[in-house]
């Protein structure tokens, strides 16, 4: 049972087969890294936005009410 478990792992005896998929690798790694800096960015950006609407419907609320109190 074991030497069927242990059959899909296998380490090549010429160590030039990990190149390419170290390579792919670090490729994936520096992509995730530059989309998760770039939604980082984006996110921030739509934050200051919604903050601004927010403080835009809260002075026209205040103002509203302000007139209906005179």
């Amino acid at each position: 049972m074991e030497q069927l478990m242990y059959q899909f792992l296998y380490f090549p005896e010429d160590k030039s087969g990990y190149i390419p998929a170290a390579f792919e690798f670090l490729l994936m790694l520096i992509l995730c890294t530059v989309v998760f800096i770039i939604f980082r960015k984006i996110s921030k950006k739509q934050e200051i936005k919604s903050k601004e609407i927010e403080a835009r419907i809260l002075a026209d609320k205040k103002d509203t009410g302000n007139h209906q109190n005179i």
